[in-house]
């Protein structure tokens, strides 16, 4: 297909059209944009600084907290700043490198769960070889293939977008430059790029989740024989694990398995992976978490001293 591409920008609409709530929303996204950098910069110093990062699931915590801080920081600044600007113009380029970026950043968020499920099930299934199977080199291997996975998805994805004809309106119904709102700009046949996007994200969120779901089916069924005691820490665990992963990925699911023609609530969902997710992740793996609240105090007690001596 040649590409006649007389779009140089594009106007994102945002989330809201009434001038009373925008204001009203620019508050609150600022304040869960403050709490989402507050709270993932504290779980990654804490971790980075303590006997924590020590531990396979600290470690991918640690990661989990800095793709958030990253993914959060490609869209609610943006998200903000057009709650009270006029001008809502983002460039055709700045609209790709959002789009790349945010599925980078997204798909190395869930392939990081998935190593924490990963973690889990080795830990609570097969707990005499759990240091010889969950030892560094191979976190370190997981987290280099969630890279590298995700940097293809996202190629792949923004490619297919570029080759795209774009020639009016210019005006994306979303907050965010996202391949679905910007399919329906597309003034040709976009059939065929519905079922890539469906079969690129939507089926890979899907499968990635039903392995997730099955992963906890079997650890669930394996926590039978162990001590009260035991199940209560492991589920405990497992319970924080599986909030974010609903989180996650069930609104992500909703997002991309539907065609695009049934999109009208995308803006909504992705409001749970874009910002509520992130912003409730630290609270999950804390609240619930004695030994991650003892290494807060610790080092965060150490830091102050040192600061106010």
């Amino acid at each position: 297909m040649e590409n006649h591409n007389n779009v140089t920008e594009f106007v994102l609409l945002g989330l809201f059209m009434n001038q009373d709530l925008k204001l009203m929303c620019f508050v609150i996204f600022l304040f869960c944009y403050f709490a989402i950098f507050l709270g993932n910069f504290i779980i990654f110093v804490t971790i980075t600084c303590s006997h924590l990062i020590q531990q396979p699931m600290y470690y991918f915590l640690c990661h989990l907290s800095l793709m958030d801080l990253a993914y959060t920081s490609t869209i609610v600044p943006r998200l903000i700043r057009d709650l009270i600007a006029k001008e809502k113009n983002i460039s055709f380029g700045s609209c790709m490198t959002q789009l790349f970026t945010a599925h980078f950043l997204a798909t190395v968020e869930m392939f990081i769960l998935v190593s924490m499920a990963f973690d889990r099930y080795v830990a609570i299934c097969k707990p005499l070889h759990y240091m010889v199977i969950v030892n560094r080199q191979r976190c370190n291997t997981m987290i280099l293939m969630a890279w590298g996975v995700a940097f293809w998805h996202a190629i792949a994805q923004m490619l297919m977008v570029v080759r795209l004809p774009f020639c009016g309106p210019n005006q994306i119904d979303h907050y965010i430059c996202d391949v679905k709102p910007l399919l329906k700009l597309v003034c040709a046949d976009t059939h065929i790029a519905n079922i890539l996007v469906i079969a690129n994200s939507g089926m890979v969120v899907l499968t990635t989740f039903l392995v997730l779901v099955a992963s906890y089916i079997v650890i669930l069924y394996n926590l039978r024989k162990h001590s009260s005691e035991g199940r209560r820490k492991a589920l405990s665990t497992c319970g924080s694990h599986v909030m974010v992963v609903v989180l996650f990925f069930v609104p992500c699911i909703s997002t991309y398995i539907r065609p695009p023609s049934a999109s009208k609530n995308d803006k909504e969902f992705s409001m749970f992976y874009t910002v509520i997710g992130p912003m409730l992740n630290p609270l999950i793996y804390t609240l619930r978490n004695a030994e991650m609240k003892n290494a807060m105090q610790k080092v965060w007690s150490n830091k102050l001293s040192i600061l106010f001596k």
